[in-house]
């Protein structure tokens, strides 16, 4: 089969389109034909040696197929109680917990071992999810990391309707995602992002949009939101603080504008805020994403359509972050 390897931490040139061998399936796995994936930082972080020399958690096990994301169709599977899923539209859920809902312990499709950027994949059956929908292919490709994301940084802070939240980077794949994510909760939304790509913010749903260089953030009022998802970190740290809430909370995947932030204690436990991290999805989140995709009640943020050889120059587009939304991947049929 077609695949795009990651043969090491560099430049473009680490990304070869070759012929590969057909995944081996383990007892209880499925094998899929890969219909869509597409773009996420992680790809280009993990390749560039952004995690550092640990990799994505532990230690990236180069040559890698990276791919995270996965909209595939079911073509084998190894035990006959899966064989209903034969033939199916699924996703995959990228996030997997090894040892069970009860343990943090977690390994993600395309990072820990390999995934979506080939003709073919292979997945434990239990982290398939068959979906019935209208949309395309290269829009469920889109979905799952970034939505899967902001759905499960939404369900560990527990927003509820009626709750302000302050989103940062809302322009981002994940950002965009809250935006949508929380207004289906029924939040009151402000969104901040880069000038350019305000109106399309705004047309999320977003109730108000800020530049990130302008004037309005330095004024907004302390204490004014239950709750910030901030993805971009970096300078702006300690102002997204000040605006939380006593007893809000702080949620985070990402750091966008760097990792290296100034906490001010004082700031986090007189206010009594909450900080989470996360990375491992809850168990409800990604069964909650189809729900949501099936009914309607999100909808996707795809902007462009890439063959899958042409993998470097969509991560450069990507990179260029002129675009509000996500790049599909779409590998030989």
């Amino acid at each position: 089969m077609k695949a795009v390897v990651t043969t090491g931490q560099g430049g473009y040139e680490k990304l070869v389109y070759t012929d590969v061998p057909l995944p081996s399936l383990a007892a209880g796995d499925v094998l899929l034909q890969v219909l869509a994936s597409s773009v996420n930082p992680t790809d280009i972080n993990t390749r560039i040696g952004w995690y550092g020399d640990g990799g994505w958690q532990q230690t990236t096990p180069f040559p890698l197929i990276q791919g995270t994301d996965c909209c595939g169709r079911v073509v084998a599977v190894t035990n006959p109680e899966h064989q209903p899923l034969m033939g199916l539209r699924v996703l995959v859920r990228p996030c997997m917990r090894p040892r069970g809902f009860p343990s943090m312990d977690n390994v993600w499709l395309g990072s820990d071992f390999d995934g979506a950027f080939a003709q073919f994949v292979t997945a434990p059956a239990s982290e398939v999810f068959p979906v019935n929908s209208a949309w395309s292919d290269a829009e469920l490709g889109t979905m799952p990391c970034t939505f899967g994301t902001a759905e499960n940084m939404l369900h560990r802070a527990n927003l509820v309707a009626g709750e302000h939240v302050v989103v940062t980077g809302a322009s981002g794949g994940v950002g965009s995602a809250v935006v949508q994510l929380a207004k289906r909760r029924g939040a009151f939304v402000t969104a901040i992002c880069g000038r350019a790509k305000m109106a399309q913010v705004a047309a999320l749903g977003a109730d108000r949009v800020l530049a990130r260089d302008g004037d309005d953030l330095a004024g907004l009022p302390a204490h004014m939101a239950d709750l910030v998802v901030d993805n971009v970190a970096g300078p702006s740290f300690a102002l997204m603080l000040k605006l939380i809430k006593s007893g809000g909370r702080y949620v985070t995947s990402g750091a966008i504008a760097g990792p290296q932030v100034s906490l001010d204690l004082r700031t986090l436990y007189l206010n009594n805020i909450s900080l989470l991290g996360c990375t491992t999805w809850a168990e409800p989140v990604f069964a909650n994403l189809i729900t949501y995709i099936e009914r309607g009640e999100i909808r996707p943020m795809l902007v462009k359509t890439f063959a899958l050889q042409d993998m470097a120059q969509a991560q450069r587009e990507f990179l260029n972050k002129t675009h509000v939304g996500k790049f599909a991947l779409v590998p030989p049929q």
